[in-house]
């Protein structure tokens, strides 16, 4: 990490859910919480808790310098709307496969 940034992942308690037009997508009480300097709290789901059947794999790759190279997922309406580190960076092994979405209800 460079100076001034740091990134902690944590195991969460709390149950998450992503909701979208009234369908659930992932539902989760086991999430990984990943705390990102400048970032907001992120969400990383595993597998078992997506509704994959659902989503479409995207042609979308980023680069973050501190976490690797993600791939992404759509829904037909929602282009990119979830991103996985299918090789993540040592310092974040721990979100290998699981899936982030940009919006994700925390509800207990």
């Amino acid at each position: 990490m460079t100076q001034g940034h740091t990134i902690t992942i944590e195991q969460g308690s709390q149950r998450v859910r992503v909701v979208r037009d009234g369908q659930v997508l992932a539902e989760s009480a086991r999430p990984l919480l990943l705390r990102e300097t400048g970032c907001p709290v992120r969400y990383y789901l595993p597998p078992e808790d997506v509704r994959t059947e659902f989503l479409a794999p995207s042609d979308t790759t980023t680069y973050c310098p501190f976490k690797g190279t993600a791939s992404y997922w759509s829904l037909p309406d929602a282009a990119d709307l979830v991103w996985s580190y299918p090789e993540p960076k040592s310092e974040v092994s721990a979100i290998k496969d699981h899936l982030c979405f940009y919006e994700v209800e925390v509800v207990g």
